[in-house]
């Protein structure tokens, strides 16, 4: 990988059993044998264990793309985290149609899943077995521990400041669960591994743990801008508040703009700053974008080798007339495409006054008529293997490209759309040079810019839009403006009709999956499913 942390050979892992629920269904255990016991008695072994629990963000085991998989039962070429996430948060909107058969996945943009969804039980085993590795390590790393292990007092140090941003990954995984699935059930490292059958905690306890265990970390983690790259640090956590802080009102039912404003801004004013060419973001050598970048999912086309991540969100979007190696890579799989209700968000779609417009057209129809045709539907650009100087990455099948999952230009908008929603602490003034700082950078001059009373909360929803496209947002987006099951904001196959239909507001929590609510006495299946 592009961080020291991830060059770290992981021939050995923690050995844990990841049973969020003691599902029956899924054989839910690793497929090595190597014990905790082992893995920690010396420091280098803490950093191999810590190295994983990153690393599982990334890979989906530890000998490669297929094969020997960190949760049997599922199918390795598509568990990633990072795959299993896209499809929940972008298929299920305007942004994004698909044209496979595979079980489940037109489920998502006809918005007709259920609780047997394959690929929804595997994000969310995918982010239990993520807090199964962080909890395992933060019990490994406790005083007591390290005590007993005779580890070194250097060593001891460094172990704590990874110990904290463990505490930070599960604390990140559960903000998924609590916006994709509400109520889920919860263990952390005080739950001896297999001892209790979990309880399930409300929307609003989760989200009062994950805020206060993200202030807890505060001084633990090491300062803004300070750790290596691909590693969780103070600003991390902040715009992990900043995030649910704007969307707190979808998960208590009390809004708390103002600490979004708060917590936006001591990002903000951390020292990030905006790359100068918005085409680069997505890009193979993307890990020089330091300057706007606050945490990344690190991958590597020769390390971190699966079939999901940015490999899925380059070789997915090409077909047609495409031409795969102006993309880096060896050839496109036909899939992944957009509606017109995103496309027609851009005045231009050809890129040229707004760069952000990463649209081909070219043999594609605007229209979609059949969602399993690859040529109804535009094709977007906007992740290319290629690096800035025009070469390809490190391999044509498996990308470099890293996946940020906070960066500076979400910020902005968070700022932003806080203060028209009453968030005190902040100011329109501000909040328009932050919008308009993203539109000069799309634009590469002033000629984008808008005015203070063009800027209304549903101009941010479509600059949201424009801006973070493809990242995994839309559907968290709409959800917040009352636009996601409603009928009064409609997209293409919205609901399974072609025109667009609104849905029942159930559906604005995924299922918990049914092998979990048969084999946990303590879940109660979300309302609806």
């Amino acid at each position: 990988m592009k961080t020291n942390i991830y060059k770290i050979v992981l021939a050995t892992a923690v050995s844990v059993v990841v049973m969020a629920s003691c599902s029956k269904t899924l054989d839910l255990l690793p497929t090595n044998d190597v014990t905790s016991t082992q893995v920690y008695q010396t420091a280098a072994g803490y950093k191999q264990a810590f190295a994983k629990v990153y690393a599982s963000f990334a890979l989906t085991g530890n000998t490669g793309p297929a094969g020997n998989g960190d949760i049997q039962g599922l199918d390795e070429g598509t568990a990633d985290f990072l795959r299993l996430f896209w499809k929940a948060q972008e298929l299920s909107t305007d942004e994004a149609v698909v044209s496979w058969g595979d079980p489940g996945i037109q489920d998502f943009h006809k918005m007709n899943w259920s609780a047997s969804n394959p690929m929804l039980t595997g994000l969310y085993y995918r982010s239990f077995y993520q807090i199964t590795l962080a909890n395992d390590f933060i019990r490994q790393a406790s005083d007591a521990n390290l005590a007993s292990r005779g580890i070194a007092a250097d060593d001891v140090v460094a172990i704590k400041k990874f110990k904290a941003e463990a505490r930070f990954l599960r604390a990140y995984q559960y903000s998924i669960l609590m916006d994709l699935f509400g109520n889920v059930p919860f263990l952390t490292d005080a739950d001896a591994l297999g001892s209790v059958m979990p309880k399930q905690k409300t929307r609003t306890e989760l989200f009062a743990y994950i805020e206060s265990e993200l202030k807890a970390i505060d001084p633990e983690l090491v300062d803004a801008r300070k750790n290596e790259y691909g590693r969780a640090d103070k600003a991390a956590a902040w715009a992990l508040l900043a995030r649910i802080y704007l969307n707190a009102q979808v998960y208590t039912g009390t809004a708390r703009y103002t600490d979004a404003v708060a917590y936006s801004k001591k990002v903000i004013d951390a020292g990030y700053s905006l790359i100068s060419d918005y085409t680069k973001i997505m890009r193979a050598d993307n890990q020089n974008n330091t300057a706007e970048f606050i945490l990344t999912i690190n991958f590597d086309g020769m390390k971190t080798q699966n079939w999901g991540g940015t490999t899925f969100l380059t070789h997915a979007p090409i077909g047609g007339s495409m031409t795969a190696s102006t993309f880096g890579v060896d050839g496109g799989w036909g899939g992944l495409r957009t509606t017109k209700a995103f496309s027609d968000k851009f005045a231009d779609i050809t890129g040229a006054t707004d760069k952000r417009a990463q649209i081909y057209t070219a043999g594609q129809n605007a229209d979609i008529s059949d969602l399993t045709a690859f040529t109804d539907g535009y094709a977007i650009t906007k992740f290319k293997n290629i690096k800035a100087d025009g070469t390809a990455g490190s391999s044509l099948t498996f990308a470099d490209i890293d996946f940020p999952i906070f960066r500076l230009g979400e910020m902005y908008l968070v700022y932003a759309e806080s203060v028209l929603r009453g968030g005190t602490g902040g100011d329109a003034t501000t909040a328009l040079g932050y919008v308009n700082a993203l539109r000069q950078r799309a634009y590469t001059n002033t000629t984008g810019n808008i005015t203070a009373g063009q800027l209304t909360t549903d101009f941010i929803l479509d600059e949201r839009c424009r801006e973070l496209y493809w990242e995994g947002f839309r559907r968290s987006d709409l959800i917040r403006y009352g636009k996601f099951t409603e009928s009064t904001y409609l997209w293409p196959w919205k609901g399974g009709v072609k025109s667009g239909s609104g849905v029942d507001a159930y559906r604005k929590l995924y299922p918990i999956p049914s092998a979990d609510i048969s084999s946990n006495p303590n879940l109660v299946q979300n309302t609806g499913y």
